[in-house]
């Protein structure tokens, strides 16, 4: 199975980690991928830094966050490919699920109740909208 676990450094990442690993669902059989979303600088800051600061600020918000899944991972005996992108999380997370020919999606979520949802929006419901693949959602 190849499983993309859509990660961002918060309590509730930690929380899907967790349940996977107390619910076995962590295998050395199957394949698994760590993604991590970025949303992009505002046009004005990014033309202010510069392309080098804005690379650098870019690398090392996705290491804040890859790094320490990634060490969760290994001491669990699974070796994750890390994907580290930027955009609109909930779309480019649909989109990598889809376009790499993932059997599931794995997130963590707030769980906000559907107006809170509906006012503010959550990466959650935008992967669930668009992504073909199956998601299982922790909360």
């Amino acid at each position: 199975m190849n499983i993309l676990l859509a990660v961002d450094g918060s309590a509730y990442t930690k929380k899907m980690l967790a349940y996977l690993a107390t619910h076995e669902m962590l295998s050395p059989s199957n394949a698994y991928s760590t993604i991590n979303v970025q949303l992009i600088l505002p046009a004005q800051a990014r033309a202010a830094l510069g392309k080098e600061i804005v690379k650098k600020y870019y690398d090392d918000e996705a290491d804040k966050v890859n790094a320490p899944v990634a060490k969760f991972l290994q001491r669990h005996g699974i070796k994750a490919r890390t994907i580290s992108r930027i955009g609109n999380p909930g779309e480019v997370i649909s989109k990598t699920a889809t376009e790499g020919k993932y059997d599931l999606v794995v997130m963590g979520s707030h769980g906000h109740g559907s107006l809170v949802n509906l006012i503010t929006g959550s990466v959650t419901t935008e992967v669930l909208a668009h992504c073909k693949v199956p998601v299982l959602v922790i909360r």
